[in-house]
């Protein structure tokens, strides 16, 4: 059999399941940690429950998705997840599905362990929105988790260092309501509402303008330019103010492809 026709036959099976995301959809992409807990609190073993060095690689990791070939117009990481957000006009790979997915998880596992030193793989998952409203209440819906997450480990890990084993700790905030866990926290001498935003709100980058210094060689001054680079938020806004601030983003990103 000839090459081309053994290429032709074979190519079938290989791109039998391919799809692609319709056009006027919004794309987010989710890319996980995959047993980040063993790798991050066993082998490597990070400060629990926050670790300034892990924050740092995945927003590095971050950056780096953002600046790989593909439109993401704001990139999002709490915990040892990612969310990008893809400009609306994004047509890469003629938008296939099985493309976002493997290269996105392929340059986030090499990217973060390369900066780690060892294996740190990921998986990814690509979200079909049809609607502004949609990509925010995702965006506030890991907003939210973060919260959520950053009050359980908190309340997990001051009970570990205080004796606990893992399951009684486990057990003594099972059911807990908010306020408990709070109150939980407030006996340790720890008032939640005073730790760092990025650990309770998770980390926003995004394209933003900014100002340095250049020279202008024909008439040897020193001249302000603007250049656009990527901005990490550590402090974002709560609740209705992050569904406008991510609102915000989508609206501008729309505006600019006028």
């Amino acid at each position: 059999m000839k090459f081309d026709d053994l290429d032709l036959k074979m190519r079938i099976y290989e791109t039998a399941s391919d799809r692609c995301v319709l056009p006027n959809m919004y794309m987010v992409a989710r890319i996980d940690g995959r047993s980040f807990t063993r790798l991050t609190k066993e082998v490597h073993k990070f400060i629990a429950p926050f670790d300034e060095i892990f924050r740092d690689y995945m927003v590095e990791t971050v950056k780096h998705l953002m600046t790989c070939g593909f439109d993401v117009i704001y990139g999002y990481t709490e915990s040892d997840e990612i969310s990008l957000l893809f400009g609306y006009d994004e047509t890469a790979f003629s938008r296939k599905v099985r493309k976002y997915i493997s290269i996105l998880a392929g340059e986030a596992s090499a990217k973060f362990s390369t900066l780690l030193g060892s294996v740190g793989a990921f998986d990814c998952r690509i979200s079909e929105l049809p609607n502004k409203q949609l990509v925010v209440d995702y965006f506030r819906w890991r907003n939210e988790d973060a919260h959520r997450n950053a009050l359980n480990a908190h309340c997990y890990w001051r009970l570990r260092q205080d004796g606990f084993s893992q399951n009684a700790a486990t057990a003594r905030i099972e059911g807990l309501s908010i306020a408990d866990k709070n109150e939980l926290l407030f006996s340790y001498g720890i008032n939640f509402n005073d730790l760092p935003n990025w650990q309770k709100r998770g980390i926003g980058i995004y394209w933003k303008d900014f100002e340095k210094d250049g020279f202008n060689p024909k008439t040897n001054e020193k001249v302000a330019v603007k250049r656009r680079g990527l901005f990490t938020d550590f402090d974002l806004p709560m609740r209705d103010d992050y569904d406008s601030f991510i609102m915000d983003i989508i609206e501008r990103n729309e505006v600019s492809k006028d």
